[in-house]
């Protein structure tokens, strides 16, 4: 499989991880007629904006409700919509290395799906929907790999998310990408690199970087390989490329969606979320993930009361709404390019045009809580990843010290950045065992949720507090670079993800617009609520995205030239 950078690297590491695993890799699916005009403009063959030869729909643009009225009226079936899907990714997967493996079973769950429409009875709003899944979800059909070559072998039964998705009817598509052990392997790691899929690009410039952790599972619904996808988020790993690749993403609220059968860093931490092209899509996704799992204790959390009808939708939740502005410090303005900071002026121009009042603000505690995360994440992550380790079936390493002497022995696994964290993580002390550790994770958590929550609480009364907070979700994406290889990874700037992280709270990120050389690369504002109130928060980013509609298609250029690298901070998790 190919790539922008560094092709013959990505071409052995897939090649020799996919024969191991006997996957199902993206080449093999049946190809579509290339899109000549695209690739005479520098296209990867087949890209366009994403066409439905058959019918002539324009799978970018086309949302789940337009897809189920199609089907309903049988002027689309399921199998058609997936085998299109098949198509793009057979087309374009091999340039953006998105689709890690793709479920032999696709397209007879599709037909399926369509007899069970013809007989009246689909069982959820995904009726036939192509969904893909970030490679930490557990998928009987296929290894659950974390990107990783020492899962090659493992052989999960379906995580509970996994189950709801086929329980309301969508189509399992396949495996995406993602940056290895969801970017906790090593401190320099490369976000979008895995040693099972080579690296992402982002299909707005190939070259450049689609930030981490979820990558695959963003550059996959951006180039229209898939209606929705599974992304997971520890902290930023949905929300930054989702911003990066020009889509909707939601990072729920701790809680809301099951995390058993899913390749932990923290159980304090991590959560699934959907992303999506489309606001109502994600929302209609979240509905079919969220609810309570007796394996996963936090989910017994959800208030009886709770709204979980996120799909409906109010696009007028603006009006007469007070929103945080998150500004920038000096230092982050100095660190943050002009164009970035004028995409982030105009989208809060465009709140204030929605109704809105606009109550520029800074979140307190910062820096304690990034000062402990990591820590606590250490020690974690050590004890969560054993437990996942030992609970699944197949031949893989059992435990943490086990996948670190694999690493030592594998060829590929390090070869373009090291497993520091791990080793720190192997060297800590569980919570359970170091009540410092337990302290620091109860310190940050409430410093999180005061940060946000005091921000939220401005003035006496409730018509002085705020509906939520708006910030920056990220800045346009770095070229893609590897510690060993150029001196360097991840240029990662800016971001707005910690708090909610790890207060557990509600953030959800929209496309606001482009900046960057020839601004042709995304930039998206996130939308950060109090705990539980993910419904509102889908509101007012829904109603943003009806206002802004910033979202364009990617254009697949190879490059557009370097910018200057900043200092890198740790990349998201």
């Amino acid at each position: 499989m190919r790539v922008a950078v560094h092709p013959l690297r990505r071409r052995a590491a897939v090649t020799a991880a996919l024969a191991a695993a006997l996957l199902v890799p993206a080449s093999t699916v049946a190809a579509a007629p290339a899109d000549q005009a695209g690739a005479e403009r520098g296209r990867p063959d087949g890209a366009g904006s994403g066409t439905l030869p058959l019918r002539g729909l324009d799978l970018d643009a086309l949302t789940i409700p337009e897809l189920q009225e199609r089907m309903d009226q049988r002027s689309l079936t399921s199998v058609q919509l997936t085998q299109a899907y098949l198509d793009r990714i057979d087309d374009l997967n091999d340039d953006l290395g998105a689709v890690l493996s793709v479920n032999p079973e696709a397209l007879a769950d599709a037909a399926a799906s369509d007899k069970t429409r013809k007989r009246h009875q689909t069982r959820g709003p995904l009726e036939g929907i192509p969904v893909l899944l970030k490679d930490n979800v557990d998928t009987e059909q296929l290894p659950t790999t974390a990107g990783s070559r020492a899962l090659l072998d493992s052989e999960p039964d379906d995580a509970v998310i996994t189950q709801r998705l086929r329980d309301a009817g969508a189509i399992v598509l396949g495996k995406a990408n993602l940056s290895e052990w969801a970017n906790f392997r090593g401190a320099a790691s490369t976000s979008g690199w895995s040693g099972v899929g080579g690296q992402t690009a982002n299909p707005y410039v190939l070259d450049r970087n689609p930030c981490g952790s979820s990558s695959g599972s963003a550059v996959g619904v951006a180039a229209s390989l898939a209606q929705v996808a599974i992304g997971t988020e520890t902290d930023g790993s949905i929300v930054c490329p989702a911003g990066a690749n020009g889509v909707v993403g939601v990072k729920p609220t701790l809680g809301l969606v099951s995390r058993t059968g899913i390749v932990p860093i923290s159980a304090e931490q991590d959560t699934a979320g959907p992303m999506a092209r489309h606001a109502i899509d994600a929302a209609l996704t979240l509905e079919v993930l969220a609810g309570t799992d007796d394996e996963d204790a936090a989910t017994a959390e959800i208030p009886a009361d709770l709204t979980t009808d996120f799909a409906d939708l109010e696009l007028d939740a603006l009006e007469g709404a007070r929103i945080g502005v998150w500004t920038l410090s000096p230092e982050e303005s100095a660190a943050v390019d002009d164009q970035t900071e004028a995409v982030f002026a105009a989208a809060v121009k465009q709140l204030e045009a929605a109704g809105a009042t606009a109550v520029p603000v800074t979140l307190p505690y910062l820096e304690e809580v990034g000062a402990g995360e990591t820590p606590a994440l250490l020690a974690e992550f050590k004890r969560d990843l054993n437990a996942y380790l030992a609970a699944t079936p197949g031949d893989h390493p059992t435990d943490l010290a086990g996948l670190i002497a694999f690493n030592e022995q594998d060829p590929v696994e390090l070869a373009y950045f090291g497993q520091e964290l791990f080793e720190q993580a192997q060297a800590a002390t569980v919570p359970a065992e170091d009540p410092a550790i337990r302290e620091t994770r109860d310190r940050i958590r409430t410093l999180a949720r005061a940060s946000i929550d005091e921000v939220l609480a401005q003035g006496a009364g409730p018509e002085d507090d705020l509906a939520a907070i708006v910030g920056l979700t990220n800045t346009p994406a770095w070229q893609t670079r590897y510690e060993y290889l150029d001196g360097e990874a991840d240029a990662f700037v800016y971001s707005t993800s910690g708090p909610a992280a790890v207060a557990g709270y509600p953030n959800v990120t929209v496309p606001a617009g482009f900046a960057g050389p020839r601004e042709t690369l995304p930039v998206g504002v996130s939308f950060i609520g109090t705990r539980w109130d993910d419904a509102r928060i889908l509101d007012i980013a829904a109603d943003f995205e009806d206002q802004a509609a910033a979202r364009e298609a990617p254009g697949y250029l190879p490059t557009v030239g370097a910018d200057p690298q900043p200092d890198n901070p740790e990349p998201g998790t």
